[in-house]
């Protein structure tokens, strides 16, 4: 029996989205502005149809040395759903659009409301609270961190997304402690719609500076019907979740969560649990960084050196294929480094595949990230998903 593996690079959009405008995101472009700026080497990547699909978000035919090779298939989605979020993203592509709109805290100071704030620090047992802003997350602990680890007060602060986010120090404040802190969170704000809660611990100190560490933990609602990976688990195929995916789907329809953090250790998890995965299960993974050390940093040529390292080690990853296995390679949004803030971006994202008897070349401009759901659903003969189109299959005859 065949496998399916679906790698998410966070944040690599590939051009404004049609409803861009909405979202105050119109011209931006994750992906044409790296290559813009800094022309990264991804021979890779544009192998499996990443510029061609780039070209299909700019209303335009590949141009030759953006076409892909002869065995990738290729498309461009926009989302259906309400948000630029990740939380809305990934349950899109997995069947579920958001339909509702989330609950955000849009003030820059004074973000979050003080009955909430109030019942968090009496819950919780907290001296009080610092931050209640909109923030960047390295930005707040640099400018915070002295004050908390003197005062045993978290950093609370938020963004455009729908987030209440907890900052705190893993040995002055406790690790335990703080994500026992995110679960009362959690509990509070679900009345507020807020998507998720998450816990951002650091370490280091105000003379030598302080650098956040890979124990974040994400605590999201329950995707609001069930998806592809519920549909999965109950028809026995295994969902292999690695990083930041379990989190984001609340646990549900994961049957193994294997914790990793960093590119580098992500991609190498992914390639030995791809490798070594049995038949009938799905290796799903999120590359975080590029969105969180990348995107959200506005930094262009990091941004492009981490393309660099994920395109060299695509042939390991490629290598672990056996017959009849599709490979699905996406994004959950935008998140250009050239553009102003720090925010997400409203783009369309690519779409490129391999394997599983698919139609290879163009697959078009999709609308809606449930294709990639659909198509999956498909591959592992389950029942269809009640959103999305699957890509074309090879003509049998």
């Amino acid at each position: 029996m065949s496998r399916g593996l679906l790698v998410v690079l966070d944040s690599l959009g590939i051009g404004a989205a049609p409803d861009a405008e909405r979202f105050g995101d119109v011209g931006a472009d994750t992906y044409g502005h790296i290559v813009e700026r800094c022309a990264p080497n991804l021979p890779h990547l544009t192998a499996l149809g990443l510029a061609a699909a780039h070209a299909l978000a700019q209303g335009r035919e590949p141009t030759d040395s953006e076409r892909a090779g002869a065995d990738a298939v290729y498309a461009a989605m926009h989302e259906r759903s309400t948000g630029k979020d990740t939380t809305s993203g990934h349950w899109e592509m997995c069947g579920v659009p958001v339909t509702f709109d989330w609950g955000y805290f849009t003030a820059y100071e004074n973000s979050f409301p003080p009955a909430l704030l109030d019942a968090l620090i009496e819950r919780a047992g907290l001296p009080g609270v610092l931050g209640n802003c909109r923030a960047s997350g390295t930005e707040i602990i640099d400018r915070l961190g002295p004050e908390h680890v003197a005062s045993g007060k978290p950093i609370v602060y938020t963004s455009a997304d729908s987030v209440f986010q907890i900052a705190a120090h893993e040995e002055a404040f406790g690790l335990e402690r703080l994500y026992h802190v995110c679960k009362i969170a959690r509990e509070l704000v679900d009345k507020y719609r807020i998507a998720r809660v998450i816990a951002r611990p650091f370490l280091g100190s105000a003379t030598q500076g302080f650098k956040r560490t890979g124990h974040r933990h994400d605590y999201a609602v329950p995707p609001s019907a069930p998806t592809l990976l519920d549909a999965l688990v109950a028809a026995g195929r295994e969902v292999i979740a690695i990083g930041k995916v379990s989190d984001i789907f609340a646990a549900q329809g994961v049957s193994r969560s294997l914790p990793a953090s960093g590119l580098d250790t992500l991609i190498e998890t992914t390639i030995r649990s791809f490798r070594d995965a049995p038949d009938d299960s799905l290796v799903f993974v999120n590359l975080v960084d590029f969105d969180s050390e990348y995107g959200h940093r506005r930094d262009v040529p990091g941004y492009a050196a981490a393309l660099e390292r994920f395109d060299a080690r695509l042939p390991e990853l490629l290598a672990a294929r056996r017959e009849g296995d599709l490979l699905l390679f996406s994004a959950d949004h935008g998140n250009d480094p050239t553009w102003p803030g720090s925010d997400h971006t409203r783009e369309c994202v690519p779409l490129l595949a391999l394997g599983g008897g698919l139609r290879p070349g163009n697959a078009g401009l999709r609308d809606g990230f449930a294709d990639l759901g659909q198509t999956l659903a498909r591959h592992f003969g389950i029942a269809a998903l009640a959103h999305g189109r699957a890509l074309p299959l090879n003509d049998p005859h």
